[in-house]
């Protein structure tokens, strides 16, 4: 059977950055496939003979109509898995504005800012139902193919992936977390000028935070409730999940605990990728 990638989300929000990534990657990329014909390029692939073991289908207008498909692929035995790719509405507006595209909504809304709104709003069931959904807000296109790969380029174990991602609540929680704890009950080191220069992957910053009776007992509680909800996560069928652990800024304390975290869950067996979203800010 046929592994199958559907990509989705807002317009703008990175669908062909993310489609050339995975072609870079040996994918079979379909960009804008007419529905109707979603069951012939998936009976073409599955031929016998075929050369074609990772197919990728890129949604355009298509998207709600896609989500049926979807669920008679697996029916009939393929791996099928969907990204969503999420942007807050005025990033998005920032986007279009530099390329001054138009908007795929444009003939149906009064104004940009309405169309994107109008899109999110039409989404939102094939979001909901979207086996992960990576926010592009604050990615660069190169930290997005960065992003891409190390969830794709080694694909051939099916397994849980998870993410470990640090954020600060100043800048908006990310909205690709499926789990968020809040950690601004410790001790900022924000507030000691000699670490303030500092992030959490420093040593003086690290020993701060961790080091510290709260943050062990927060840490192996929270250690404890990952490790027992995984398994129920797999059994649902989730391929992806974002643990996204959040401070002020998103520089120190969160940083230190999210590495920390993905420390002792891979101590258990389970690969995790660590991402520091406003490590630099």
């Amino acid at each position: 059977m046929t592994d199958i990638l559907v990509i989705t989300g807002l317009s703008g929000a990175g669908r062909s950055a993310t489609a050339a990534v995975l072609e870079d990657l040996g994918w079979y990329v379909v960009d804008n496939l007419p529905t109707s014909l979603v069951d012939t390029i998936v009976e073409l692939a599955s031929a016998p003979g075929s050369v074609i073991a990772q197919l990728a289908l890129v949604a355009g207008r298509q998207h709600l109509e896609l989500m049926p498909r979807v669920a008679g692929l697996r029916g009939a035995g393929h791996r099928v898995r969907v990204i969503f790719l999420d942007s807050s509405t005025a990033e998005l507006v920032k986007r279009y504005e530099s390329t001054r595209r138009r908007h795929p909504l444009a003939a149906e809304t009064d104004g940009l800012i309405e169309s994107i709104e109008r899109e999110r709003s039409l989404l939102e069931p094939v979001k909901n139902d979207s086996d992960l959904v990576i926010d592009t807000t604050d990615l660069n296109v190169h930290q997005l193919k960065s992003r891409i790969q190390g969830l794709f380029d080694d694909d051939s174990v099916e397994r849980l992936q998870v993410s470990v991602e640090s954020f600060g609540y100043k800048h908006g929680i990310p909205l690709d977390a499926d789990i968020v704890m809040d950690v601004r009950f410790l001790p900022n080191p924000h507030w000691d000028e000699a670490m303030r220069p500092l992030t959490g992957l420093d040593g003086p910053v690290v020993e701060f935070v961790l080091h510290r009776a709260e943050t062990t007992e927060f840490l192996e509680r929270l250690t404890e409730l990952v490790g027992g909800v995984l398994p129920h996560y797999v059994a649902e069928g989730k391929s992806y999940l974002t643990i996204a652990i959040g401070c002020t800024g998103g520089r120190h304390r969160s940083v230190a605990v999210a590495e920390d975290l993905a420390h002792r869950l891979r101590a258990t067996g389970q690969p995790v990728r660590t991402l520091h979203r406003d490590i630099s800010r």
